[in-house]
């Protein structure tokens, strides 16, 4: 059996500190900034695995290139759930995971830094969800309640944030949704070439 590192063991720990309910629940752009620097667990069978985020993509009300666009379906259903749910789909024999904002809006999770030195790696949102395990099952997980995947605050502040358009859709590419730490090297490419000056 995999060992657990000693910062993933706390996080899976149903006493530790976690990224509450009233996190989630606010403006998806202010969500999507603040997950920048927080770290992301998931627990399996076989290991615990954990990720620093340092990359993530907003998708807000009315946003053609959301998912959401149209309304509800039985694919995108859980972006209808409670803030702080995971919606994971597949697109390309690949899966993806967001997280909840505002109803029909969410997160993207596009990269992570590993938490612990594992094989493997979390730049893009497909190679992150494949690092930590992230599974099509994990469609609907409450991330607030569940033992398998959850947030942790951040443990110092984030640094200089860069902010440039999405990548990978064919609507609404323009618009700056996209976050990232500025400089860090598990930030997929292209990287964002602006600096946000908040």
């Amino acid at each position: 059996m995999a060992s657990r590192s000693a910062t993933v063991a706390r996080s899976s720990s149903p006493n530790a500190r976690r990224l509450g309910r009233a996190f989630f629940d606010r403006p998806t752009v202010a969500v999507a900034r603040a997950l920048l620097g927080a770290e992301l667990w998931v627990v399996s069978a076989r290991e615990a695995r954990g990720v620093r985020l340092v990359e993530t993509e907003a998708y807000v009300a009315r946003d053609p290139a959301s998912h959401a666009f149209r309304g509800p379906t039985a694919r995108n259903r859980s972006m209808f759930l409670a803030p702080g749910t995971l919606y994971v789909y597949r697109i390309h024999q690949v899966v993806c995971a967001n997280v909840v904002s505002r109803r029909g809006e969410a997160v993207l999770l596009r990269a992570g830094a590993p938490r612990a030195p594992l094989e493997g790696n979390p730049s893009g949102p497909g190679r992150l969800c494949r690092f930590l395990g992230i599974e099509l099952a994990d469609d609907g997980t409450d991330t607030i309640t569940s033992g398998r995947i959850g947030f942790r605050p951040r443990s110092r502040p984030p640094g200089p944030v860069s902010l440039g358009p999405r990548v990978g859709v064919s609507r609404a590419e323009h618009r700056r949704l996209r976050f990232s730490l500025a400089g860090d090297p598990w930030v997929s490419r292209p990287r964002p070439p602006g600096r946000d000056s908040r």
